[in-house]
């Protein structure tokens, strides 16, 4: 059975005390935490998910999946770190080159801390494999990142599926997890090609009943 990540970024102002309640309720595997700077996407979250994360760490004890999509990684795993997440993810696109994407790993390995790689939609899936024996996560966009509510890119199926054959083949260990645009409608493409992790927000958030939505997104 896939787990589930819920994004909170689609949560409606003023409802997030009674959202993240029900979320637990409702055994959402992980609180998917969208950290953007503004610069690496368009869009800006960085003060209000920290807000947020320090007030779920008072209320739930369900693990925090933090996805940085910001240009500074260090100084925002620096400011994630102080939350405990359960894993930090960043974007390989967002560093300069190799060696700095290792340094990453490394640094967010030493702080007690489980890593995961990013990448876009535009990356190609061989730039990971590499980096792929050092951490516990592999994120595939499935829509261009900054913005919740997106249509799934249907060509990032044939990238999952390549990931996961790539997995297996090497016999290496590591979840894939795929972000945007997933669904009631598109889960059953994206849990067959591979994927260990569903990230979902909209689908869930805007739900009458999130129990309901998070149960056949597992199912």
């Amino acid at each position: 059975m896939v787990e589930v990540a819920t994004s909170i970024l689609s949560i409606k102002e003023g409802k997030e005390a009674d959202s993240f309640l029900k979320l637990e309720i409702a055994k959402t595997d992980y609180f998917h935490i969208d950290v953007m700077d503004g610069k690496f996407v368009e869009k800006n979250t960085y003060q209000k998910m920290l807000e947020n994360v320090s007030y779920i760490k008072r209320i739930s004890n369900l693990p925090l999946d933090v996805h940085l999509m910001v240009e500074d990684i260090k100084t925002a795993v620096n400011d994630f770190l102080a939350v405990a997440p359960n894993i930090i993810t960043f974007h390989i696109e967002a560093c300069n080159n190799k060696e700095e994407i290792y340094k990453m790993i490394k640094y967010i390995k030493q702080n007690s801390c489980r890593v995961g790689i990013a990448v876009k939609p535009n990356t190609k899936i061989e730039e990971v494999y590499e980096f792929l024996p050092y951490v516990h996560m592999c994120l595939i966009m499935t829509v261009e990142p900054g913005k919740g509510g997106q249509t799934l890119l249907k060509d990032m199926l044939k990238k999952i599926d390549t990931l996961k054959q790539y997995r297996q083949k090497q016999k290496i260990s590591f979840d894939i997890q795929a972000d945007g645009g997933i669904n009631l409608k598109t889960a059953p493409e994206v849990k067959r090609v591979g994927t260990d992790i569903l990230v979902a927000g909209t689908a869930i958030v805007m739900a009458n009943d999130f129990k309901d939505i998070i149960d056949e997104l597992k199912s």
